[in-house]
């Protein structure tokens, strides 16, 4: 607890101030009630890390059949099979031999070899949704086009007897942001419980707060149904189009300096994005090279919990991989070091049959203002020409569903005890008197319908 007390004194830094000294302060509202971090950590690790030497290498041969532990082992110093020490025993993280088959270039080529490659859903949705936003939006000169309305259910389950009986267990649900352009007509439609709260939009962090007593034997639910119209959005910017920023201005202030554990200018870092956008005076041009450059080298894989990992974008280069979030770090990180204002934004993706959190960001440029920015779409495979290719750099599909305008803010209601997820806010969170609901104890589920408008 002291260590960790210690750490996020030292990230307390000039706007962060605020959202560190609350984190902070539940921290240690949790330690007088006898929490422990070290603890916590420890349940969250032997999660995320439970598979063993064999289970593994099982997986493995059903595409490798004669792979030898000199194979294991040199995966495993590149970062391609993920593997920890937990309670004196090797254990690997739960998705790693899946992963191994995404993150190293000859496996996976095996795996496709034998099973063929599968489209993701969201690619052959986005084959359709780019080019039309695109045209649409040369025909109105603006930025919104081909809007759905979705709906969304979505619950959270405490499972029975994960807290004692009669006891009030918390819970925040995420719900969509009603400060979002590309986001209107958000409406509340019904839920299982009377909402307590909803927090105001002055939150990073967009909910509904409930509370219901558990009872024996039975499990706790809490569901809400809403309604909202996601809009596509492409800006179409040109970086002749781009004006010199303001530096003095409190926006570019904020937006290009560091940001507590996860957007840290390690030397690393700077090294990396100085040697990305050497020569390059224009910011949408060095936000292109970092972009690519993010693309081309860290491919998508299943990642552990954010909570057990002390600074993302590190992890993704140690690690040369990274999913949604971890890669969306890594690109704002390096756009702010290299003088780009860069933020956090996240939620979901809702293309039909492929629904799933999803993190992505947003870049502002002088001139065209702030734009979306999703790294981990990155350059799309279908894509049939530039501005295609650099549709995520400065636009977004039409299937999203926005939670978070940042992370690691506080909730609302505040919480008592440290988040499940630290970083993000999008599966929700539950607590009780007794501690936090880590995901082990609840499930979430959601189901999505959307039609043309």
């Amino acid at each position: 607890m002291r260590e960790l007390v210690q750490r996020m004194k030292i990230t307390i830094k000039h706007k962060q101030l605020s959202a560190t000294a609350a984190m902070l302060a539940g921290v240690l509202s949790a330690a007088a009630q006898g929490y422990s971090w070290d603890a916590d950590l420890h349940h969250r690790l032997s999660v995320d890390f439970n598979r063993t030497h064999e289970e593994v290498k099982a997986y493995i041969r059903k595409y490798i059949p004669d792979v030898t532990e000199a194979q294991m082992n040199a995966w495993e110093k590149t970062g391609a099979l993920e593997s920890r020490t937990v309670d004196g025993q090797k254990l690997y993280f739960h998705n790693a031999a899946p992963n191994l088959f995404r993150i190293d270039a000859t496996c996976r080529k095996i795996k496709e070899q034998k099973d063929g490659k599968t489209p993701e859903g969201s690619e052959e949705v986005d084959r359709v949704n780019v080019p039309r936003i695109i045209e649409a939006c040369k025909r109105s000169h603006k930025h919104l086009a081909e809007p759905k309305r979705i709906r969304v259910n979505y619950s959270i389950t405490v499972k029975a007897d994960a807290v004692p009986d009669s006891e009030t267990v918390r819970c925040w649900l995420p719900f969509p942001r009603t400060d979002i352009d590309r986001q209107q007509d958000v409406r509340l439609i019904s839920t299982n419980i009377k909402p307590l709260s909803r927090a105001p939009m002055s939150c990073a962090h967009s909910s509904l707060y409930m509370e219901q007593r558990a009872r024996k034997g039975q499990p706790t639910v809490f569901s809400e149904t809403f309604e909202f119209t996601s809009y596509g959005s492409w800006h179409g910017i040109k970086a002749e189009d781009i004006k010199p920023y303001d530096t003095s201005t409190a926006l570019y202030r904020q937006y290009t300096s560091e940001r507590d554990r996860h957007i840290l200018f390690t030397p690393r870092l700077r090294q990396l994005a100085d040697s990305l956008t050497e020569g390059e005076k224009n910011p949408l041009l060095k936000a292109k090279k970092i972009f690519k450059w993010v693309d081309d080298n860290f491919p998508w894989a299943s990642a552990r919990e954010y909570s057990t990992i002390d600074n993302i974008p590190e992890y993704v280069l140690a690690n040369r991989h990274g999913d949604c979030g971890q890669v969306t770090l890594l690109f704002l990180t390096l756009c702010r070091i290299s003088g780009i204002p860069a933020r956090f934004e996240s939620g979901f993706m809702l293309h039909p049959h492929a629904e799933n959190l999803h993190d992505w960001g947003e870049l502002y440029f002088e001139g065209a203002g702030w734009v979306p920015a999703d790294m981990s779409f990155g350059i799309p495979s279908y894509a049939a020409n530039e501005e295609e290719r650099y549709f995520f750099l400065g636009g977004i599909d039409s299937w999203r569903m926005v939670v978070n305008s940042d992370y690691g803010m506080p909730l609302f209601p505040q919480k008592k005890f440290p988040r499940s997820e630290t970083v993000d806010f999008q599966r929700g969170e539950v607590e009780w008197a007794g501690g936090n609901l880590y995901f082990d104890q609840w499930d979430w589920h959601i189901n999505v319908t959307s039609t043309e408008l």
